[in-house]
């Protein structure tokens, strides 16, 4: 797989989140480190949601934001959109709840993989956190997958590629 190495814009929309009551955070002090971004690829699949859950519970700290990322074809369908920005609404909630993080959420409109790369271009976070769809070895190679895109075309962040969960089996939190 090359490196596409093309400028082109992309659409995208903030998604209003519910306002939730921050906890002080004092995020310059010496005694504290700083606050990191973090990215977190979300879709409607139960692999998305694992790895939502592992990067709150195991990579998150306070005075972290993390950063909700969700690629969809067109922002005319009005119902994927509305139950995107639904998902994105109760994922931040869940955030605070474990981890007392803030989230800022961004549904773009486009290719995947391009989107994710573009948006960690723009913040240069920490970490780009993202699932798998749980495609065999051979299906993944034959019909790529965003996450292959990614770890391949993210240059400022590392890509972390949390492995789906197997079938039946509990989420992290």
């Amino acid at each position: 797989m090359e490196t596409l190495m093309e400028d082109v814009e992309y659409s995208w929309k903030e998604v209003s989140l519910p306002s939730l009551i921050e906890p002080e955070l004092d995020r310059e002090t010496g005694e504290r480190r700083r606050g990191r971004d973090i990215i977190i690829a979300v879709d409607h699949g139960p692999n998305s949601k694992h790895a939502f859950d592992w990067a709150v519970t195991h990579l998150c700290r306070l005075a972290d934001t993390l950063h909700l990322v969700h690629a969809v074809s067109s922002f005319s369908n009005q119902i994927v959109y509305e139950s995107t920005q639904g998902l994105m609404e109760k994922l931040a909630l869940e955030a605070f709840e474990v981890a007392m993080v803030k989230t800022k959420a961004r549904i773009v409109e486009g290719d995947a993989g391009k989107a994710i790369c573009k948006e960690a271009e723009r913040l240069k976070p920490a970490a780009v956190v993202m699932g798998t769809r749980g495609r065999s070895f051979i299906q993944s190679v034959l019909q790529g997958s965003v996450s292959e895109y990614c770890f391949h075309n993210c240059k400022t962040a590392p890509v972390i590629i949390v492995p789906g969960k197997e079938a039946g089996e509990e989420s992290v939190l």
